[in-house]
């Protein structure tokens, strides 16, 4: 039996294809998510085979919920399901570890069939990507990751991406439950491994490594 979790920030999505893949032999969606921070929590108490992971979500994205998942639990595989086609979303996508990447409208026998195949410790890329070869994809994922934001901490990786979606100090600190003070800080160390001096500077860096698109 493969048990699923399903990640989205649509009611109406998750149930959907809860209702598909719960017809399917052998496949059991034991949860759904609204967004990235639920998705880590549930992967660390459910121990699911795999993740269908949307993208672009709040408080945590798809990006970063898929590298703190499989950091924390490396046997769960994570299957991008996505509406971004872009070569941008999915690079980051793979270079976070996922282990297949669809888009939304692909048909259900298409998303069994890479359920099935991630499963079975191999990779799959929807044949609707057209402008990135298997070859490609498969070198992103296997690459170890150079970039500096590696020696983030989970927390300081949380900050930075609403530092960048341009929530304030207090309103970063509200939801965080610490103190401004915290806060400040953790941008300050931010800044010190990133190499970085402002604001702006932090926002394009998170955009360029996938963080945030700024899409509401």
């Amino acid at each position: 039996m493969v048990r699923i979790i399903i990640v989205d920030d649509h009611f109406y999505v998750r149930e959907a294809w809860s209702w598909v893949l719960n017809q399917v032999p052998r496949i059991n969606v034991i949860a759904q998510c609204a967004n990235g921070q639920e998705a880590i929590e549930a992967a660390r108490r459910l121990q699911p085979d795999v993740m269908l992971m949307d993208i672009n979500m709040e408080p945590v994205n798809g990006i970063e919920a898929t590298r703190q998942i499989l950091r924390d639990a490396a046997g769960v595989k994570v299957i991008a399901l996505s509406m971004h086609s872009d070569r941008h979303f999915i690079e980051r996508m793979l270079q976070s570890g996922a282990s297949g990447y669809l888009l939304k409208h692909c048909a259900s026998r298409e998303l069994i069939t890479a359920i099935r195949t991630v499963q079975a410790g191999k990779f799959y890329l929807s044949r609707t990507i057209t402008d990135l070869t298997l070859e490609e994809a498969l070198a992103l994922k296997d690459a170890s990751s150079a970039s500096p934001s590696s020696s983030l901490t989970a927390k300081e990786r949380e900050v930075l991406q609403m530092v960048a979606e341009g929530y304030s100090t207090k309103l970063i600190a509200g939801r965080l439950h610490v103190t401004e003070n915290t806060i400040e800080k953790h941008r300050q160390h931010i800044m010190d491994k990133l190499g970085l001096h402002s604001i702006a500077d932090l926002t394009k860096y998170a955009i360029r490594e996938g963080m945030t698109s700024l899409e509401k």
